[in-house]
Formats: C-alpha cells, structure tokens, sequence
C-alpha cells in the first residue's frame, strides 16, 4: 500500500489480486472533491470507477427521481412514514452545508458517474442500501434510546451552526473526522457499527466480489478507483488488504434485517388490556361511573391527538379526525393515530409535483417543513401518534385513579 502525500485529497492505492485500487478520500459538500474525482478519471485510465453509492441514492442523486416519485399514502399504509423522515434527515444536514458553499451535495459522485461514463470506465456501486443501514442501525438501538436518536436527527436537521469551508476540507484529511467518529462510537457503538463498520465491510465485500477473477495474464493490474467519504478509509484499507472471508456471505450477512425484540411489541396490547380492564371495573361498580370513564378516555386521547396535528399545521378536517381516531387507535395497536390523521391529510392537501421537487432543499429548515405538503404530511403523522401517545399515559392515569 502506498500513500501519496502531494495530493490534496487524501489517496491510497492497494493492489490485491490482480487489481490495483486507487482509494480516494472525499468530503461529500467539497468543491476540491468534484473537480479531483474528475481529474484522476481522465489521466489516471482506469478500467472501473466505485463509488459510495447504491441503485436508489445514484437514481436520486443523478435525476431526483426517488423523491419526486413518493408515494405518501403508500409509505403511510405500510408504516414507512418514520423510515422516510429519517431519509430526509439525514439528507438535510448534508444539504444544509451543501447550500452554505454553493455546491450541490454529492458532487464529487455526480463528477463520478459523468466522468466514468464520458471515459468508457465501467461504474461500481458498492454501497449498502440506504433503507437496509436505517433498518439495522434502528433495530440495534435499544428500545429506550431510539427516541433519543430521532430526536438527535431532527437536532442536526434545525442547526444553525455554520461550518468554515476551511474545516470542510479538513474533514479530508481524517484528523477532525477520525475524532467525531471516535466520540461517536463511543457514546453510540451500536450505531457507529451499523452506520460506519458495517458499510466499511459491505463496500470492501463489494468490490472484492465485482473485481474477483479478474487476474490478467499480463504485468498490468486491473486498474478501479474507488471515491468514498474520507471517514471510511481507515476501516476500509486494512480489510481490503487482509480480509479473507467470503464476500458474497458476509454482503448477505450484512443485507439482513436483524430480528425485532418482541416486548416492546407487548407493551400497546398490555395499555389495551389495562384501559379495558378498567372500563370493566368501572361499569362492574356503576353504569354511570363506567362511562364516565369512556368519557374521560375519548376527551384526553382526542384532545392530545387533536393538539399534535394542530401543531403540525394540519387541515381543520384532519384536526378533527385526529380527535375522533385517536382514542379508538389507541386501543387498536396494528393502526396508529398517525395513520389516520396522515392519510386524511395527504388526501385533502395532496402534494403537487412542485412539493416533491423542493424536497432535498424545503427539508433544511422548519419552515420548509411546514411549507411543503410532502413534509407537512409526516409531519401530521409524527405529531398526531405523538399526541395520541402522550395522551393514552395521561388518560389512563386519570382512568385509575378514578377507580382508586
């Protein structure tokens, strides 16, 4: 392995097996990136070009097509509202600082695919999929702590901070970078392992499985580039150099959606047991005391729903559907408040080509968020399940302590 210090990116080269790879390190929001991607592809001959990307972000990336094609009523009947606010989140930080420097995100990718195909190379997407990464880093928290880590997304997503572009091109050279993802894994390993380590083993897997076999019978080494952010070159070289195991098993390993714990998936049937169990008492005591606690079970669940979609900014219509589901979601934990209220939505303020358009930029701030009709419907979602939620804790202490 060789270090080539008189560049400005930072760059390795490993040969392995006949193949030689030109590792290039790269900040995804820099200027210099772009144009260095650009200029190794045109004098470096290379055969292949890999980059940090799979099929879904490369289609986004290239023609935004995955957000104008959006399908909220269906993402929202199969319970993928939260999967896709975490796609936005994670998108809008990136966007942000893209915006602050003038330079789309992804650049140096985009730079990539133009360049490899303008100079006959064939291009390597070697990237986990971005949905799969969000499956396994939330199924690796523990239960408790997945609110803290939404609400660190939506943290990042709002920040105000600016960011020199000195210390954007400074990320490149691994120090600051090295060291946010040291404090990362050290408050967080589980997710520093499903979102850094493992797509550092996923992406050395794939280009070890693209470019196997490929000895040629000549002095000269296949020759493929590879363009990644500059944090996974130190996890990424040493596997690339020594990992023996199999590709194709450990991609597959790696693909999988681990298992979900099943008792958080007890504790809604048990609140439904526990509120009817007190409805029960109460009309076993008195008629008139039993619907008193109906009463109080429709008012406060209804009410908090109501409230949540009210601060979404939600239609009238849909305020009122949130009041008028909620309390019977709550007692029905396959459909959530959120589901009702979201659909309404979606079907009363149905988002127009524009809306998906202005995704990647109405994302950056809450203004955007409540502009957009796309976003303003996830929105309805999380607010009206989050109401519901707060409401189903206070009006079953209420009911109790009714009966206490």
């Amino acid at each position: 392995m060789s270090d080539q210090k008189d560049q400005q990116e930072p760059i390795q080269i490993v040969l392995r097996d006949g193949v030689e790879y030109t590792i290039l390190g790269t900040a995804h929001v820099s200027r210099s990136s772009a144009e260095e991607v650009k200029h190794l592809i045109e004098t470096g001959n290379f055969d292949s070009v890999a980059i940090e990307l799979c099929d879904a972000r490369l289609q986004s990336l290239t023609g935004d097509k995955r957000w104008r094609d959006l399908d909220l009523f269906k993402i929202l009947r199969e319970g993928k509202a939260g999967l896709v606010m975490a796609s936005l989140a994670l998108g809008a930080y990136q966007q942000r600082l893209a915006n602050q420097f003038g330079i789309e995100p992804g650049a140096e990718m985009r730079a990539a695919v133009t360049a490899a195909n303008s100079n006959g190379a064939e291009l390597q997407l070697i990237d986990r999929d971005l949905n799969i990464t969000l499956k396994r880093v939330y199924r690796s928290v523990p239960f408790w702590r997945r609110f803290v880590l939404f609400s660190g997304l939506l943290t990042s997503m709002f920040s105000s901070d600016e960011i020199s572009e000195e210390d954007i091109e400074n990320l490149k050279q691994g120090d600051l970078l090295e060291s946010t993802f040291s404090e990362f894994a050290e408050h967080s390993p589980e997710i520093y392992q499903s979102l850094i380590a493992e797509r550092d083993q996923f992406m050395t897997s794939r280009l070890r499985l693209l470019n196997s076999g490929t000895e040629i019978a000549t002095e000269t080494p296949k020759k493929v580039l590879v363009v990644i952010g500059a944090g996974h070159m130190q996890g990424m070289l040493p596997l690339l150099e020594n990992d023996q195991s199999n590709s194709q098993a450990k991609i597959s390993a790696l693909n999988s959606i681990p298992p979900s714990s099943r008792w958080p998936k007890l504790i809604p049937w048990v609140i439904t047991a526990l509120v009817l169990t007190g409805f029960a008492i109460g009309f076993s005591r008195e008629a008139e005391l039993g619907w008193q606690l109906i009463v109080l079970w429709v008012l406060i669940n209804g009410t908090m729903a109501a409230i949540g979609t009210a601060i979404a900014r939600g239609h009238p219509l849909t305020i009122l559907s949130a009041f008028l589901a909620a309390p019977l979601t709550s007692l029905n934990p396959a459909v959530g408040a959120g589901m009702v209220t979201g659909l309404v939505e979606a079907w009363i303020r149905k988002p127009t080509m524009d809306d998906l358009s202005s995704l990647r930029n109405d994302v950056t701030s809450i203004k955007g968020w409540y502009k957009n009709h796309a976003t303003r419907i996830l929105l309805v979602f999380f607010f009206a399940n989050l109401g519901s939620m707060i409401g189903t804790w206070v009006a079953g202490y209420q009911i109790f302590s009714s009966l206490s």
